[in-house]
């Protein structure tokens, strides 16, 4: 592979692409999906959206990983601290892992609950409750455990955590 000296459109499309559809699924599943019930004519159509988005996600995330071992990449940008330069790998995994394992946890409780028909359009009703499948535990409530919290937690502060880091950049 030659070298290069910045990411191919294609990398950068794909990672906005991803960034993207992962906070709109973060903030319809917290803000909206949570506070519908299952009752609810409306939560199937939601949740379809919610569930395409998460296969959309899966996909750029694959196609990221692939792109990554197969294809030139420029050197990573090296910052004065060797703390941050170490940080970046591990951060990096972090998000792939956290980004595959909420994709996985949402798939698995769609399918133990056999709901997919029903969010797709078919014939039943949700079931009353997706807790009662055990992948959901992996898509956690933030009364139920970490995920939630998480989100919320990446939603809010992680922007002007990032905002606040380009500034520093930006300034002498």
């Amino acid at each position: 592979m030659s070298a290069v000296s910045r990411y191919h459109p294609v990398w950068v499309a794909a990672h906005w692409l991803t960034a993207i559809l992962v906070a709109v699924s973060l903030f319809g599943g917290i803000t909206v999906l949570r506070h519908t019930p299952n009752s609810d004519v409306d939560k199937a159509p939601m949740l379809a959206a919610h569930v395409i988005a998460g296969f959309a996600i899966l996909l750029f995330v694959v196609m990221r990983l692939i792109m990554r071992v197969s294809s030139a990449k420029p050197p990573p940008a090296d910052v004065p601290s060797v703390w941050l330069n170490r940080l970046r790998k591990t951060v990096h995994v972090l998000l792939y892992f956290v980004i595959i394992a909420m994709v996985s946890t949402g798939v698995g409780t769609v399918l133990a609950s056999g709901a997919l028909p029903v969010i797709f359009g078919g014939a039943g009703s949700l079931p009353a409750d997706f807790w009662a499948y055990p992948p959901r535990a992996g898509h956690f409530d933030w009364h139920r455990g970490p995920h939630e919290h998480w989100a919320e937690d990446w939603m809010t502060r992680s922007p002007r955590h990032r905002m606040s880091a380009r500034a520093r950049l930006l300034l002498p």
